[in-house]
């Protein structure tokens, strides 16, 4: 009799203990699910808290790029907004005829490059991707209408021809200011800030930049990486167009979209 109420006692209890574990075993697997399952929001809350937009004026531009003063580009804005397209979409030209003949154009061009030959042309539209990032072996200047956004790295970040997104910061650009990207810094598609008056940027680089391709002896990576002439390029997997169109896939981590971003600046 004394060892069946043992019996019993000794049951119930691995009866009670099942009861409480399993909620708890429960839980622990749901919120792992969870995990999974909210990865993207997860990183979408990660880079709302750390990817801040800062300003070109800001001391931490200076190791990307500068503000470059002193040269009238009234002429050059005005070009760029009344003769210019504003597409849903973006929009590359690398040179365009009527930029390159406004009356400033030969001035600054040739302050900008020291006398090198050189291409005024534009990038129109809408954006709030990273997509990819590119560099030259020039530095790019650009100059907005309207305030837009670039998202940057450097080219010290990038290990084993892979960089991770997290590197990315975005910097906002107000319109009119003339900024010089550097050469050693890697840039894409600027980003607009106001989505009913989206962006267009004068893009200023050494002529012949971005104007086709050029064959190599393919022996690294630096080949691989060309896309078109002086522009070497890592793009993200989630960048379709340029993949499609055999594009080196460099970026790692999640593809930034700043859209939530905007809507609280």
């Amino acid at each position: 009799m004394f060892n069946k109420k043992i019996l019993s006692l000794f049951l119930i209890s691995i009866l009670t203990l099942q009861v409480f574990a399993a909620p708890h075993r429960s839980w622990v697997d749901d919120d792992s699910t969870d995990e999974e399952s909210s990865e993207d929001d997860r990183w979408n809350w990660r880079n709302n808290s750390k990817l801040v937009i800062k300003s070109v004026y800001d001391k931490e531009f200076k190791e990307y790029g500068r503000i470059v003063e002193g040269y009238s580009v009234k002429e050059i804005l005005k070009t760029l907004r009344k003769d210019t397209p504003l597409p849903d979409a973006v929009e590359y030209v690398a040179e365009d005829p009527k930029l390159m003949a406004t009356s400033e154009t030969e001035e600054l061009g040739t302050s900008l490059y020291g006398g090198l030959p050189f291409q005024f042309g534009y990038c129109n539209g809408h954006n709030t991707k990273l997509n990819c990032l590119e560099y030259h072996r020039d530095s790019e200047y650009n100059l907005g209408t309207e305030d837009f956004i670039l998202l940057l790295a450097k080219l010290s970040d990038v290990e084993n021809e892979k960089i991770d997104s997290s590197k990315v910061k975005a910097f906002r650009v107000p319109k009119g200011v003339l900024v010089e990207v550097y050469a050693s810094t890697l840039h894409y598609a600027p980003c607009h800030v106001d989505p009913s008056k989206g962006f267009k940027v004068l893009v200023a680089l050494p002529k012949g930049t971005n104007v086709g391709t050029t064959a190599t002896a393919n022996r690294n990576l630096d080949d691989r990486k060309l896309f078109a002439t002086n522009k070497w390029l890592f793009a993200h997997k989630d960048a379709t167009s340029e993949v499609e169109n055999g594009a080196y896939i460099g970026i790692t981590g999640k593809n930034i979209d700043i859209a939530n971003l905007i809507k609280k600046h």
